[in-house]
């Protein structure tokens, strides 16, 4: 029944791959299931058989489905079905889309979509990698015209050494997360999140990576010789050079003047009026030019742009390896947690930071090992940043994305929980964006968590890095792009660090590589940037993180009890666990492990749970002194309990420093008492002295 089935066998760091062809999804234009190892992505691609009307872009779209059947779970939704995508899925889906993208042609408007479905996982062999590969081979071997193929590979970096596509023991311990896509020639796609690794051993990463991926791309080229579709042609949609010379010649030094300013304001303003007259001069000649005039106007203003960056000539005025204006201040919320604000040029971002308890960390519902997070980056761009009037929406995938990067620039330096028991929460608002306001992102934040009192280990900076290329093989690159270089430029090469290494990469192109000479170039440059970025503007608006967390963020204290106390820290149907949150006005989580998390606004009440938490998890000892509550009163003395469920035995005659004629006289039901722990018999008992502990505490205070 399945004549055309086939099968191809390789290798991929290591571990086998297996491609099938032919059974499934027929009806695609190109469809192929990989195995690798035992995780199993299919891969389908489709194609319009018509151009889309009235766009100026090309339509592809890039879906990477998780399924929960994939690793054995059943969706934690009320439907119990998947739903919307996970951040996860949406990061994957542009890692795929940004290294394939510019490998179509660039007057083809025929929607594109690729299909990447995870049908089942192997905890070892990443589904994001299978999944490139099948939209990969499903590209090449279908009649879609494409320029591929490419491949992609993780890099880590575990026990001082560079390993490929790394095991779940080996991410354990990894020091680098690294995803690099390429072509058999140049290098497409970088992705990173890194434990301040220093240029150069990231290079070396990378170029590892690209020798796997090599021969990766000769697999797939083999597949698409033996069963590979003629592409099919497609109604170009490149625009008449005629037309764009004819008026170049006749708006080219208006349109100079327009671009020549440091303000984007300035700038749109006087585009208008040049448009405007375009069409009122040529409409009649050029019938379609209303409905292309935006594609018009991008390719005559790309030509100017691009020819002056490659004379060394800026739109702004600067010089190519100098950076904008910046300005850095914190503080500027009262009773938020922590804020920060970074302006570059005229982009601006201001970060809020919020603490809260560990329980707060983001629950997450995907296919790897991962199941909440502590550290939620989340950035915003509102339509008033650029200028525009569209509705909020929520975030798209490039807000995710940019808010990814940030988040993962970030992680590096951040506390541990057991230095730092908080989940922390960081809010990126762009204010004003004129290009890279994913990189201030990061440096707001920095500004904004230092703030907050978190205690990170050093501050990350955000910085870019342009380039442009010629047809001959030459390039320049060009530090702190801003919108229209980042426009109308070939790469925006995003890179977090601090003084002492790299924490993130994010690299976007335009054309089809980049080769090592121009990442070394962009690496050298960033590290310029960085320097002053963080000696000059960010470390003097705030030197060091504030010695103490904002008085209005929880005071988060932590102690840890043995695990068969768990039960009685928590008390029946959580009785004592709910009275000690009461009495202390404090939230409090504890984990299987033992661990317990303890907040609240007033420290010395978060200190007083957690006195009582550790006397219940820990037997009284012998010469310690407690907080107590006067239960019961008999003649012969009061009971006093130290903590829920333990309670000891004041004699009268250690009631007060003085002689006790009564009880009554010296205490009362429900008084609070200072009491010191004596003696604890054979049955448990505990004998208790008021007397003794009000003497300790006076001899402390005249000491």
């Amino acid at each position: 029944m399945f004549e055309n089935f086939r099968t191809f066998e390789t290798t991929y760091a290591g571990r086998p791959v297996v491609v099938e062809t032919g059974k499934m999804c027929g009806l695609a234009n190109g469809s192929c299931l990989v195995r690798y190892g035992e995780t199993v992505v299919l891969g389908n691609v489709t194609a319009s058989p018509k151009p889309r009307e009235g766009v100026d872009f090309f339509p592809l779209s890039v879906d990477f489905e998780e399924k929960m059947y994939s690793v054995g779970r059943i969706p934690g939704s009320f439907t119990k079905r998947e739903g919307k995508a996970s951040e996860k899925a949406i990061l994957t889906s542009r890692c795929v889309d940004r290294p394939i993208r510019p490998l179509f042609p660039k007057d083809m408007r025929n929607d594109v979509s690729v299909v990447m479905t995870v049908m089942a996982v192997d905890p070892d062999n990443s589904p994001e990698i299978a999944g490139m590969i099948a939209t990969s081979i499903a590209l090449s071997i279908s009649d879609i015209p494409w320029n591929g193929p490419v491949a992609s590979i993780n890099v880590g970096y575990v026990d001082g050494e560079l390993v490929l596509n790394p095991t779940l023991e080996q991410r354990a311990k990894n020091d680098l997360n690294l995803t690099v896509a390429g072509s058999a020639e140049k290098i497409v796609m970088i992705e990173a999140g890194a434990k301040e690794i220093p240029n150069e051993l990231m290079l070396d990463a990378i170029k590892f990576g690209h020798a796997e991926i090599k021969k990766m791309v000769a697999f797939i080229n083999d597949i698409k010789a033996q069963i590979g579709k003629p592409k099919f042609e497609f109604e170009s949609q490149e625009l008449d050079h005629d037309m764009l010379d004819e008026l170049n010649s006749e708006f080219g030094e208006q349109l100079k003047y327009a671009l020549d300013t440091d303000d984007k304001n300035v700038r749109d303003a006087r585009l208008v009026p040049i448009q405007d007259a375009i069409l009122e001069k040529f409409s009649e000649k050029y019938e379609n030019l209303p409905e292309i005039i935006g594609e018009v106007m991008y390719k005559l203003q790309k030509t100017i742009v691009r020819d002056w960056l490659y004379e060394g000539k800026r739109v702004d005025g600067r010089g190519i390896d100098e950076i904008r204006p910046l300005a850095a201040e914190v503080g500027l919320l009262p009773r938020v947690h922590g804020s920060g604000m970074f302006t570059r040029g005229q982009t601006q971002v201001m970060t809020i930071a919020t603490l809260g308890p560990v329980s707060d960390a983001q629950k997450l519902d995907g296919l790897d090992e991962e199941t909440s997070k502590r550290y939620m980056h989340q950035y915003n761009f509102p339509s008033y940043s650029v200028g525009e009037t569209k509705p909020s929406r929520g975030p798209g995938r490039r807000e995710i994305g940019h808010g990814a990067l940030a988040e993962r620039a970030l992680v590096p330096v951040l506390p541990s929980v057991e230095e730092f028991p908080y989940a922390i929460r960081c809010v990126s608002e762009v204010l004003s964006s004129n290009g890279s306001t994913s990189q201030g992102s990061i440096c707001g934040s920095t500004l904004a968590l230092m703030d907050a009192g978190v205690p990170i280990k050093n501050p990350v900076a955000g910085i870019s890095c342009g380039l442009i290329t010629k047809e001959d093989g030459s390039y320049m690159t060009m530090v702190d792009i801003q919108g229209l270089e980042d426009f109308y430029g070939d790469m925006d090469f995003k890179v977090g660090v601090t003084k002492n290494g790299i924490t993130a990469i994010q690299v976007d192109i335009k054309v089809d590589g980049l080769t090592y000479d121009i990442i070394a170039e962009a690496f050298e440059k960033t590290y310029k940037a960085r320097m002053y970025i963080l000696d000059e503007i960010m470390l003097k608006a705030i030197p060091e993180v504030r010695p103490t967390v904002n008085k209005w963020a929880p005071k988060m204290l932590t102690t840890k009890v043995p695990v068969d106390k768990i039960r009685e820290v928590i008390g029946s149907g959580g009785k004592v666990i709910q009275k000690i949150s009461a009495e202390c006005d404090v939230k409090i989580d504890i984990n299987e492990d033992g661990n317990v998390f303890v907040s609240g606004l007033d420290l010395e009440k978060a200190q007083a749970a957690i006195s009582i938490i550790n006397t219940i998890g820990n037997d009284p000892e012998i010469g310690s002194i407690y907080r107590g509550k006067v239960t019961r009163l008999m003649t012969f003395g009061a009971f006093v309990e130290i903590a829920p469920g333990k309670e000891g035995l004041v004699h009268i005659s250690k009631l007060d420093k003085q002689r006790v004629g009564k009880v009554e006289d010296v205490v009362s039901v429900g008084d609070e008492v200072v009491v010191k722990v004596m003696e604890i018999d054979d049955q448990g008992r505990i004998n208790l002295s008021r007397k003794d502990a009000l003497a300790d505490i006076e001899a402390k205070k005249n000491a």
